[in-house]
């Protein structure tokens, strides 16, 4: 879901609204209505944001409803491609309370919504089991609204945040890797952040 948003949303849509929009992409009904409660939006902590909705309605994506209460905000979403991106109801919202988990982490829950949509989309692409990912630095910067360059201020500020234990850009490759915290990092593999140099993949499997 995050790769289909970085395509159906506008380049320049913010990171509060990426972060809403996947919220609502995984939350919506069959008839593509959503009911979000107050407690998501504080969880995001967009809670006090009215901009994101407007940013969203703004674009076209969805229609804020009239049926706004103290405890949820309604919506209709517009993008009927989403019915053919997303899974059955039940799988989207576990997804949906996953990438609450995954975009507050007590490491970055002081952290604006850039970092918080980069952890998303960093421990969506991450082996749960090591904690280390690799994925394609164009797409990570298109999935968070960002140009590449920029990716390195965000992922320097997860490891000093202590989220993110390594992390290295391979430009020749188009290649991000990184490694989180709790995964077993040798402490010798670790300079400032990054890698080094040669830990880069290989274009070649037999280099």
């Amino acid at each position: 879901m995050l790769n289909y948003l970085a395509a159906a949303l506008p380049e320049h849509t913010s990171a509060a609204a990426r972060l809403l929009a996947l919220q609502c992409a995984l939350r919506m009904n069959t008839h593509m209505r959503i009911r979000l409660p107050k407690g998501v939006m504080r969880s995001l902590r967009l809670d006090a944001a009215p901009g994101p909705w407007a940013e969203l309605e703004h674009a076209r994506w969805l229609r804020t409803a009239s049926g706004r209460t103290a405890d949820e905000i309604a919506a209709e979403l517009l993008d009927v491609t989403l019915l053919s991106q997303a899974p059955a109801r039940p799988d989207r919202r576990r997804a949906a309370d996953w990438a609450l988990r995954a975009g507050s982490p007590s490491a970055v829950r002081d952290i604006g919504p850039l970092h918080r949509l980069a952890s998303v989309y960093l421990v969506a692409h991450a082996d749960p089991e090591s904690g280390a990912g690799l994925d394609d630095l164009e797409q990570m910067a298109r999935a968070c609204g960002v140009r590449p360059a920029e990716l390195r201020r965000v992922n320097d500020q997860l490891v000093a945040a202590g989220l993110l234990a390594a992390w290295q850009a391979c430009p020749d490759l188009g290649d991000l890797q990184w490694t989180f915290v709790r995964a077993m990092v040798p402490a010798s593999t670790i300079t400032g952040g990054t890698w080094p140099e040669e830990t880069c993949r290989s274009p070649h499997p037999s280099d």
